[in-house]
């Protein structure tokens, strides 16, 4: 029996989770060190979880380290189609229990995970980021730790202000609506660049009274087989959440043609969503409910310089915001505008800042950059170097050099191009390339429409400028060009609860991660009416006679 509790009952304020800062002679540091050498020396095996339990196949994957691909940090099970579809029946059947909680008791769950992941797990976790996933101990932090441990605070938070929305009541009637969450299972689909991504995709759903087949991506599985530890730890009962590693097709086309798929929440590239939401659209009369697809997908996202931008504030966004983990973020800097007048200091600037990077193995924090995430990743951003050699349009002014022998290594790398539609300019990428494309300052208008126009895709963009009109016209003529827009600072880095991340076009459905608009995708609204003294007659007093 579900006892009813007398309170109301509020879920604690969340702040965002103070960033360590790991520096020599730290506590922190000490612990990371001891976490490293620890997952380095000890190959793991990676089984699937579902309804709590441990499912080996004996179809196996490799995880290595992409700064040295030959050291195997653990082996991981790939599902087949007896698992997917016993993932899937699982959750369907654990329906009825998790909806069976109070939702106060289901955040608690991770309120706890929140708590576990600041203290027991945060060495493990950011230790694991950074040899499987190739970040910076600063990357690792705040990623795997410090955003993931601000999704589940401030989701518990958002799950509670919807609860909340109630509507007025007339007098004799009570009026108010129920959340519930949706029938049927959420298929939660993650990428490889953001453990934090990784943990909000399929918890967000939970939270709000969901169960969830998640298929993690299989260039990033150590950390989110921790995320799953982590949650059982924390008291998440068997069934709510399915792990259920594999490869896209083995796994989504399972998934997507099943009946009583509920929704999805995915980020990866644009070409995989666009697939999805077609197959979806394929298998909409099979359905027992319209799903719900909310997607974060891909970017070529700008960094505009107006003549009046100062120079230094500049040249560190654009390092930062194009090279910080290898430029492998949805939001990285991938193209940039600079006016003719300052551009000779920018690109000063930027081969004195660039000509410092140290690129190499995460394990020595001296490093700025690492290894991009696998051989696939590599041979797409070599392609790119090579085309830019073998092409008039553009060159290589900084970098381009790159090392597959020991780990997948890219040198970070600005090209200058002289065609402002030159294929480096309007495509993702996914690495450590910026392209700058020099206007001349009198065009400055006309820059903003081609930056807005040029590209299909929506998610970041960056003005730097002080000049307070040119900053006014660069909002006006970029307000669809970017979900998430950044004056006088990189395009990276948005905080849950100050920046709600997500875009438009070809960047997904811009549903804002770390935002109340996003959970409420996982709730279906039901209202209910209340009359107290219904009435007994069905005539009204207009009819009466004269």
């Amino acid at each position: 029996m579900n006892l009813m509790n007398n309170a109301v009952i509020g879920t604690p304020r969340p702040v965002n989770e103070p960033i360590l800062n790991y520096a020599p002679g730290s506590p922190e540091r000490a612990k990371l060190k001891e976490a490293l050498t620890t997952i380095a020396d000890k190959q793991l095996e990676i089984p699937l979880i579902i309804g709590g339990r441990e499912v080996t196949t004996g179809n196996l994957g490799n995880v290595v380290m992409p700064h040295d691909h030959n050291h195997v940090l653990a082996v991981y099970h790939k599902a087949g189609p007896v698992e997917v579809q016993q993932a899937i029946e699982t959750a369907v059947s654990a329906q009825a229990m998790w909806r069976s909680f109070r939702w106060e008791e289901r955040v608690a769950i991770f309120l706890k995970a929140a708590e576990l992941l600041a203290v027991k797990y945060r060495a493990l976790i950011t230790a694991g980021s950074m040899l499987a996933g190739g970040k910076t101990v600063y990357q690792a932090e705040i990623d795997a730790v410090c955003e993931l441990i601000d999704f589940l605070r401030f989701n518990v938070r958002y799950a509670q202000e919807i609860y909340e929305k109630q509507p007025a009541s007339s007098p004799g009637v009570w009026n108010f609506v129920q959340y519930r969450p949706l029938e049927g299972f959420v298929f939660a689909v993650t990428p490889f660049n953001f453990t934090a991504i990784a943990g909000n995709l399929p918890t967000a759903p939970a939270i709000m009274g969901n169960t969830v087949v998640w298929k993690p991506a299989s260039s990033l599985l150590y950390t989110p087989y921790l995320i799953m530890q982590l949650l059982e730890e924390a008291g998440l009962p068997p069934g709510v959440i399915n792990f259920v590693p594999g490869s896209g097709g083995d796994v989504g086309d399972i998934c997507l043609a099943d009946p009583h798929l509920a929704g999805i929440h995915f980020t990866g590239s644009t070409r995989v969503f666009q697939q999805m939401w077609r197959t979806v659209g394929e298998n909409i009369h099979r359905y027992k409910s319209y799903p719900r697809i909310v997607g974060e997908t891909g970017g070529k996202d700008f960094v505009f310089a107006h003549a009046s931008a100062d120079i230094q504030p500049l040249v560190t966004g654009l390092v930062r915001g194009a090279f910080e983990y290898q430029g492998q973020k949805c939001s990285a800097a991938s193209r940039a505008y600079i006016a003719k007048s300052i551009w000779p200091a920018v690109e000063a600037g930027l081969r004195s800042e660039m000509g410092k990077i140290r690129m190499g193995p995460p394990t020595d924090f001296t490093n700025f950059c690492g290894a991009v995430i696998d051989r696939s990743a590599f041979q797409s951003i070599v392609g790119y170097l090579e085309f830019v050699r073998a092409n008039d349009g553009g060159e290589i002014l900084i970098g381009g050099t790159y090392d597959d022998s020991v780990g997948y290594f890219i040198e970070p790398t600005v090209i200058l191009a002289t065609d402002p539609n030159f294929k480096t300019m309007v495509e993702e990428i996914f690495g450590p390339l910026l392209t700058v494309f020099v206007y001349e300052d009198d065009k400055y208008e006309e820059m903003l429409n081609l930056c807005s126009d040029s590209s299909i895709y929506a998610l970041t963009g960056a003005i730097f400028a002080r000049d307070r009109a040119a900053l006014s016209l660069a909002l006006a003529r970029l307000e669809n060009a970017a979900g998430n827009f950044y004056i006088n600072d990189k395009p990276t880095g948005a905080v849950v609860g100050q920046q709600p991340f997500g875009g438009g076009r070809a960047s997904g459905t811009n549903d804002k991660a770390g935002s109340q608009a996003n959970l409420m995708r996982w709730v279906s609204a039901r209202t209910i009416k209340e009359t107290f003294v219904p009435p007994v007659d069905f005539s009204y007093p207009f009819m009466a006679e004269e």
